[in-house]
């Protein structure tokens, strides 16, 4: 399924969710305070266009939680929101489910982005 799920899902939703966390990694780049915050973001791009046989783990520390919470104020909640809101569109049919699922595992992603381990 890792394979060909890939391929539907970048096509049925992938493409939008991994250029949306593209674009919020340009806009933390232009700031130099924000460039960490970027690069997160180009990580989590990655599997926003290809989510099928990667796990995310979450974990981290005071820091990690802080920077969740400027992360939700400054972009995070809009990528959460987007992708639960994909992931309600895919659940509507059976053979959406899966596609949902990934949707959903994003969405938590897009919370809590920092401490968190794409593997």
């Amino acid at each position: 399924m890792g394979c060909l799920g890939n391929l539907i899902w970048f096509v049925f939703g992938g493409l939008i969710m991994g250029l949306s966390w593209l674009l919020v990694g340009i806009l933390w780049c232009i700031t130099i305070v924000g460039i960490p915050v970027g690069i997160q973001c180009f990580k989590f791009a990655e599997l926003a266009f290809f989510p099928f046989g990667k796990e995310v783990s979450f974990g981290g520390g005071v820091g990690s939680f802080l920077l969740n919470i400027l992360w939700l104020v400054f972009g995070g909640f809009a990528l959460a929101v987007e992708a639960a809101a994909i992931g309600g569109l895919f659940c509507l049919t059976i053979v959406g489910i899966p596609f949902g699922l990934q949707c959903f595992k994003i969405a938590k992603l897009a919370l809590m982005p920092f401490g968190a381990c794409v593997h």
